[in-house]
């Protein structure tokens, strides 16, 4: 019995079929090369400066060649550029779009100065990569990011980088400050009606005409919500290139003093420390007035006469202008294109279409109140939060499917990969040419930073072919992702940081409908209760 007990134990084990799950190994073979990349940049487009560009580039070539257990996946450098914003850096950021990529395991750079001079940047950058399981070595200061210390560390020099930094943009300053005080700072920018040719400010005939008109409508009585219209009916676009003046843009004119000759400099200042911002100057800075300092566009008794009657009517670019509100520049008319703006009547806040608000026969769209506007979006977050992960999901899938064809099947990736391969091959074979004594040492250094230059700028135009194609979008579109992971449950009221990190755009489609274009360019409609004017 116990004998046939067993047989048929075993006949059952035998027939019986088990689900096998496999736990993959959490670590990397230990025959796996670790993939490295490099980033070099230096601080000017001089020759010497452009040697040691090449030089970085070849240094680390070597090194990264000379590691059994290294495999190099590319040298990224940017040349003439400063490194106080991570943002004005192509092959920075060609790096990243790589890393997130998961093409890295680990940064080579020769020192932190290089890699960014701003403490902010450089830890979330580097907080990002280690995120991503990729390591930044600093061979300077002999640190290695992997570890908690060397982060430490890194904040240390960060912020003597960024000190540095800071004592440069202070004598930068200080340069800008004694050329006002003797007159002959020039301009960055030209105003409407002026065009700035080798660093003098010239009449643009054609703008000129409209500066003209302007001041002599303002003094035969026009108003300059009047004058903004009838500028916008000629077709004329501002400086900018936007098609619809506003009365802003007029007051501002009027209160030009550019345009009678004159100039007032350090209207606006930078900041002391980084990142650098632009403020309006109202009475921080010293300003420095400068009389006859370019040809006119008006005489002077005109543009005095313009002010007095400003004073008089009381015509101003109010403060609530300057302090925009969270919906200023956001909210666009689906009819005609124009901003809305922002009124209140009997103490109940409206947006309205300025087109509509000037003439009703120029536009059909009529006002809606703010706490509609705001209503639908705590509707919109809501659905965006407890439905919107598939969709937002679906939408990088897509956009990383379509992304990945175009690598392998267009013609302008292929053609490119075919340059990027030729440079490096040509790069090699000259390398090998000077270790074997066969080519003069001036000309090796000229053809290898011609090499170097020709391959960094065919790899920047690989990047950003790529990245027209959804690179920005899926960043945009993971980023929407955690903003809604890290947000609460639901909103009981507005909340404009919210709006200003998921809304790009509302576009006003009817008095019941509005959509809301999402930051990574994905709309959805919200509807709204009805306001009559």
């Amino acid at each position: 019995m116990a004998e046939k007990l067993m047989t048929d134990g075993s006949m059952a084990l035998r027939e019986k079929q088990y689900r096998v799950i496999t736990i993959e190994a959490t670590e990397k073979p230990q025959n796996a090369k670790l993939r490295v990349a490099a980033y070099a940049r230096v601080s000017s487009a001089s020759d010497d400066q452009l040697n040691s560009f090449a030089a970085q580039n070849r240094h680390y070539s070597d090194l990264i060649s000379s590691k059994e257990n290294w495999r190099m996946v590319d040298i990224y450098a940017d040349e003439g550029i400063t490194g106080t914003s991570a943002e004005k850096r192509e092959d920075f950021q060609r790096l990243l779009a790589d890393c997130r990529r998961g093409l890295i395991d680990r940064v080579l750079v020769k020192s932190i100065s290089r890699f960014a001079r701003n403490t902010k940047e450089c830890l979330e950058t580097i907080r990002e990569l280690k995120s991503l399981g990729i390591g930044v070595y600093f061979e300077k200061e002999n640190i290695d990011t992997a570890t908690m210390s060397g982060e430490m560390m890194t904040a240390l020099f960060a912020s003597f980088a960024q000190a540095e930094s800071e004592s440069i943009s202070s004598n930068m300053r200080w340069s800008y400050q004694r050329r006002m005080q003797n007159g002959t700072f020039i301009t960055c920018k030209a105003p409407f009606g002026y065009r700035l040719r080798n660093g003098a400010l010239e009449i643009e005939e054609s703008e000129a005409e409209i500066i003209r008109m302007i001041f002599a409508r303002y003094l035969s009585g026009q108003s300059t919500a009047d004058i903004a219209a009838e500028i916008t009916k000629l077709g004329i676009p501002t400086l900018d290139g936007t098609p619809y003046w506003q009365y802003t843009t007029i007051c501002y004119i009027l209160q030009n003093e550019r345009y009678a000759g004159n100039s007032l400099l350090q209207k606006y200042y930078a900041t002391d420390t980084l990142p650098i911002k632009k403020k309006r100057n109202l009475g921080s800075k010293d300003q420095y007035y400068i009389s006859e300092s370019h040809p006119p566009i008006i005489d002077q008794n005109t543009f005095d006469k313009a002010q007095i009657l400003f004073r008089a009517k009381g015509d101003k670019i109010s403060k609530r202008s300057r302090d925009k509100h969270i919906f200023t520049h956001k909210i666009v008319c689906g009819n005609c294109g124009t901003y809305f703006g922002r009124k209140v009547c009997r103490a109940t806040p409206y947006w309205i279409c300025r087109k509509h608000n000037q003439s009703n026969h120029e536009c059909s769209m009529v006002q809606i109140q703010e706490a509609k506007i705001m209503e639908a979006f705590l509707q919109l977050y809501y659905n965006l939060k407890h439905h919107g992960e598939p969709i937002l999901t679906k939408m990088t899938t897509s956009l990383q499917a379509i992304r990945n064809r175009r690598m392998l099947w267009s013609l302008d990736v292929i053609e490119l990969n075919k340059q990027i391969s030729d440079l490096t091959s040509q790069n090699q074979m000259l390398a090998m040419l000077k270790q074997q004594g066969l080519i003069d040492p001036d000309i090796f250094i000229s053809q290898s930073n011609e090499l170097t230059e020709q391959l960094r700028s065919v790899k920047l135009k690989k990047e950003r072919l790529l990245a027209v194609d959804g690179d920005n979008t899926i960043a945009q579109t993971r980023e929407l992702m955690e903003i809604l992971d890290d947000g609460p449950d639901f909103l009981d009221s507005f909340d404009a940081e919210l709006f200003g990190e998921l809304v790009e755009t509302i576009i006003v489609e009817s008095n019941e409908r509005i959509r809301f274009r999402l930051k990574n360019g994905l709309e959805l409609a919200e509807t709204i209760e009805r306001t009559v004017r």
